[in-house]
């Protein structure tokens, strides 16, 4: 989760020559967008929990809690990825330069919730073989000896479908980062609307795919999510601008006049004729 998203951006970088810049305010946009995203997700979700919705049915409040939350993600990471093109990366305005920032985007999402896997792990490490009782509640003693017996009894491969989520989802990052670009390339601000309505379809299936189909279900729909998004990558693909070269303007050399051969037969010829 954190050798993937720093490994494609040395090879973007190298490979197209850019600057590492952007990739760097791509994964200033993510942490921007969640100053706002969050606080706003658990205001909202107290407010709601204060609400008749509790009594809703499972299934609507599971239908709406897919809306909201697809939503609420498309909207503040789209529209912040908007104002970071507007008013930061105005030099950003090309096909692959949208790829690196989406990448970047991506890649700060990947690596941060990465650093989260590595925290528990070696939390879990160090609780492994301790006495629990000497330093967990006894209310919480039982709670606490279950869940460290869940994480060291999972499967290898299921420890592993964090890593292959991001693997799927950064292709969609980059996808909608590219969206976002041609609203500046192309001219029109539809591209941010189509940007946070993708946006919200993936999330929102993500919730009810994991309600009712489970990690490995949810994880192939987020797999064919990664093969659409690829596919609106290059569909966007322009021709980047081809270089200005500047080649000197040519040399015009004038012929010095030369002085007339001041010869009497010359002369003669010069003379008014009267």
């Amino acid at each position: 989760m954190v050798a993937m998203p720093i490994g494609l951006a040395i090879y973007l970088v190298n490979r197209w020559k850019l600057s590492g810049r952007i990739w760097w305010i791509g994964a200033a946009t993510f942490i921007l967008s969640q100053f706002g995203h969050i606080p706003f997700n658990l205001g909202i979700g107290k407010l709601l929990n204060q609400t008749g919705m509790v009594a809703w049915n499972p299934t609507y409040q599971l239908v709406f809690n897919a809306v909201f939350l697809g939503l609420t993600a498309g909207i503040f990471e789209e529209g912040t990825r908007y104002l970071v093109l507007r008013w930061w990366a105005r030099d950003a305005r090309s096909w692959r330069k949208g790829v690196l920032f989406g990448a970047g985007h991506g890649g700060a999402e990947a690596i941060i919730l990465g650093l989260f896997v590595l925290y528990g792990f070696l939390q879990l490490t160090a609780l492994r073989n301790t006495d629990l009782a000497k330093i967990i509640p006894a209310s919480q003693l039982d709670l606490a000896q279950r869940q460290v017996e869940a994480y060291w009894s999972t499967n290898w491969y299921a420890s592993l479908l964090g890593a292959l989520e991001r693997l799927f989802t950064i292709p969609s990052q980059i996808a909608m980062a590219v969206m976002v670009m041609q609203i500046f390339t192309r001219k029109h601000i539809r591209w941010l609307f189509l940007a946070i309505g993708y946006h919200a379809i993936i999330d929102a299936s993500a919730v009810v795919n994991i309600k009712y189909l489970g990690a490995y279900w949810t994880e192939a729909a987020v797999g064919g999510f990664a093969i659409l998004s690829v596919v609106l990558i290059l569909l966007l693909r322009k021709s980047e601008p081809e270089p200005v070269l500047l080649t000197a303007a040519p040399v015009v050399v004038f012929n010095q006049p030369q002085p007339p051969d001041e010869t009497n037969e010359n002369f003669d010829k010069t003379r008014y004729i009267n």
